[in-house]
């Protein structure tokens, strides 16, 4: 399964599965131009936050295409230019997900970086290294986190942090593969996650194209599946880490981190140093973005909402640092989680970002 992949050589085109079209069809989009990138990022055509940034990254490099394509001799400002306006503009796609906003920083350090008219390949190995690197975390973070689950049989995940979310193997199920792979035999219960089912449409795809024991449940049914002692972990991706741990992750999530604790089940989240924000002192400055009302109140084209009814729709919640067990990286694992043992795990991650400032 090939989440995105770029087509051709500097001239070439981005290319997506589309993930509003699954489970039912296996169709792929062709991003041609920096609107169609925005817009298959803002639609959730590509989503989960490792793969948005790489996505962004190749839309930089769509954006100095299309610019030839347009100007055939494009001098080596004008080209420049178009890629800082669209390093602008697809960081208006969506809002909390960090990965988007350290991808184009290092797609932005190479535009400032050159000077002559080797910007666009620069560019695609920029993109392509922030692809394969993400690949590398992934296999750690499923590396490290696998001991976590040796002992389980049953574990429980909301919305998709699967190869859908990343470049390959994800976050949270690269560690559920990696422990199927060392011979635990995992059952994953698979929230559905409303509004729009990523769990049941999406995670429920991969795990049992992957050969993994799936079964889907409403976001309402865990608490019962904990009180009879059926759940013995739950592991969830996230969108941005503050410096303290506090993780912000698909709407949903902080509940299930309450129900996990009051039934002492312990709570994983796994996410990449990329997804750390460490400008942050905690969730509290976590952009949430809101959605539009049609998501909820007419899900896949059907109304279910009266007109006159308001609809509340935040894409993410944020669970605090006390409610997780612990935070896998592909540096390692953070436990218990807390600022001092974050920095102690990203040292070198927080020390770039204080080099920044």
């Amino acid at each position: 399964m090939k989440t995105l992949q770029w087509i051709g050589d500097t001239s070439g085109h981005l290319r997506l599965i589309d993930q509003t079209r699954l489970p039912v069809e296996e169709t792929y989009l062709d991003c041609h131009t920096v609107a169609q990138t925005h817009d298959a990022i803002r639609r959730l055509v590509v989503r989960g936050a490792p793969a948005i940034g790489i996505a962004a990254a190749y839309g930089v490099c769509v954006a100095v295409a299309e610019a030839r394509r347009e100007q055939p001799d494009l001098s080596v400002a004008d080209a420049r230019a178009a890629a800082h306006s669209a390093i602008d503009y697809l960081a208006t796609s969506r809002p909390t997900a960090v990965n988007l906003f350290w991808a184009l920083d290092r797609m932005r350090g190479i535009v400032d970086g050159s000077e002559d008219d080797s910007l666009a390949q620069r560019l695609l190995q920029e993109a392509t290294a922030i692809h394969e690197q993400d690949r590398q975390m992934c296999a750690a973070m499923g590396q490290h986190g696998a001991p976590l689950l040796a002992d389980c049989r049953n574990v429980l995940t909301h919305c998709n942090a699967g190869g859908l979310a990343a470049s390959e193997l994800g976050t949270a199920l690269a560690v559920i593969y990696a422990a199927h792979d060392a011979g635990t035999p995992l059952h994953v219960y698979a929230d559905e996650t409303r509004p729009l089912l990523q769990g049941a449409r999406l995670t429920a795809w991969e795990l049992s194209r992957a050969g993994i024991d799936v079964t889907v449940l409403c976001d309402s049914m865990p608490a019962c599946l904990m009180r009879e002692g059926k759940i013995d972990a739950v592991i969830v991706g996230a969108d941005r880490v503050a410096a303290n741990g506090d993780a912000a992750n698909k709407i949903g999530t902080y509940a299930l981190a309450i129900v996990a604790r009051h039934h002492g089940v312990p709570f994983y989240v796994v996410a990449p140093s990329s997804t750390f924000d460490m400008q942050l002192e905690s969730g509290e400055g976590i952009p949430i973005e809101q959605r539009d009302r049609q998501e909820v109140s007419h899900p896949f084209g059907k109304q279910t909402v009266p007109d006159d009814a308001g609809v509340f729709n935040p894409a993410f919640d944020v669970t605090p640092a006390d409610l997780i067990t612990a935070i896998v990286t592909e540096r390692g694992i953070i436990r218990p989680v807390n600022t001092a043992n974050v920095l102690h795990v990203l040292a070198n991650f927080a020390e770039r970002a204080d080099s920044e400032d």
